[in-house]
């Protein structure tokens, strides 16, 4: 049987309160469940963030382009960025990018909790296939395929009719 890993690292300082406060605001603009969702995306930028410390180190230019290709396709950073940018990335850049958020942005939903709602209800759809993980990061080139899932919303099978 194989044995799933954390996907994040719990905070070194369990009863910080700024974090906490920082983590509480976040909690609520994003609609997020637990902080356990906020650690993982600072799991995923710290990893981003060492890889771009790494190439700076050592100048390795396939890996430059490689990582900036891969956060540009990501869609946390536009343009022709510099590795230097990648530094300057936030939670609140990965955060952005979540399945949740972007229901909610391109306003599929009218709040990020409806959002989450509509995601694990199975009613919301990328490029066709039914998403039911709120915490997808979804690339760029996949963000305007993001749509309500046509099996359910339009035919009306099963939401709001009473089928016995």
């Amino acid at each position: 049987m194989r044995r799933l890993r954390r996907k994040y690292e719990t905070p070194k300082k369990p009863y910080d309160k700024a974090r906490i406060e920082k983590e509480k605001e976040l909690l609520e603009k994003y609609g997020l469940r637990r902080k356990r969702e906020i650690w993982r995306a600072e799991s995923i930028l710290r990893r981003i963030r060492r890889r771009a410390r790494e190439i700076l180190a050592h100048r390795d230019e396939a890996k430059e382009k490689e990582l900036v290709e891969k956060v540009v396709k990501m869609g946390l950073l536009s343009g022709e960025p510099a590795v230097e940018d990648i530094l300057g990335l936030t939670v609140e850049d990965i955060l952005e990018r979540r399945l949740q958020t972007l229901v909610y942005r391109k306003g599929l939903a009218r709040t990020p909790k409806q959002a989450r709602q509509f995601i694990v209800h199975g009613h919301i759809a990328v490029d066709g296939r039914k998403a039911v993980w709120p915490g997808m990061l979804v690339p760029k080139d996949m963000e305007e395929k993001i749509s309500f899932y046509k099996k359910n919303l339009m035919e009306g099978e099963g939401v709001g009719k009473g089928e016995n």
